[in-house]
């Protein structure tokens, strides 16, 4: 997984001045450092999505019990991280997009192609003059196939389908625990043992208090919560 830190895009506008006129200058902002925590992982039927429950701005505790999730259908679960304003107004676009296309088409989009469709938007953000600042992973299981499936976005507009994946600072500590425990069969509960082991690194390391985690699991027969115990010390999967 790549990191982005801090930068300044500048944007010279009126290419043309005037004798007596200087170029506008237009500064984006680009990606800061979140301190928001998202983990996905598939399994053999299912695919978990982990989402922190602090909406933070700086070191201020906003609320601490956030979800940063939205179901688009039955089969898929967006989960967010970014500029508060960007995520909730990009996932509600998203959203109602999926929701409508169901009911004009009569049928739902599948994870593969609400993820094509949420890059293409990320794209064209990425094109305006106001691009989204945020970052978003994509879990869902195909209703004929059965194929659970994990899709990783970031702010501008890369898409990769992976088995397990992280934004914010678990990008940090919890990728080398996935690596060494994660396998395509695993069950939904050794999947949960996994996010535990991945918590428990996160609290050690990190200074931050991130209230714990929300945590959904999407199969076949739709998205479900999942009761996840965040005091619990789990040694090995």
């Amino acid at each position: 997984m790549h990191t982005f830190w801090p930068i300044n895009v500048s944007v010279k506008e009126n290419l043309c001045p005037g004798r007596n006129q200087r170029p506008k200058e237009t500064t984006y902002p680009r990606n800061r450092f979140i301190m928001e925590i998202l983990l996905g992982i598939t399994g053999k039927d299912f695919t978990l999505i982990a989402s922190s429950k602090a909406a933070m701005r700086g070191a201020t505790i906003l609320k601490a019990s956030d979800d940063k999730t939205r179901p688009l259908n039955k089969h898929t679960l967006l989960a967010f991280s970014g500029e508060a304003g960007d995520t909730v107004q990009f996932a509600e676009f998203i959203q109602r997009n999926a929701q409508l296309y169901s009911m004009r088409n009569e049928a739902e989009l599948s994870p593969k192609g609400l993820a094509h469709f949420v890059r293409g938007e990320l794209a064209s953000s990425l094109r305006s003059r106001h691009p989204f600042n945020v970052n978003l992973l994509m879990g869902g299981v195909d209703p004929i196939t059965g194929k659970p499936s994990l899709y990783w976005l970031d702010y501008l507009a890369s898409l990769a389908e992976l088995p397990y994946a992280a934004h914010g600072y678990a990008q940090y500590y919890c990728l080398s625990i996935l690596d060494k425990h994660h396998h395509p069969d695993i069950t939904l509960g050794q999947g949960i043992k996994i996010l535990t082991m991945c918590t428990d690194e996160l609290k050690r390391r990190l200074p931050i208090d991130f209230k714990g985690m929300v945590v959904k699991a999407i199969k076949v027969d739709g998205i479900v919560d999942i009761e996840f115990d965040d005091d619990r010390v789990v040694k090995s999967a």
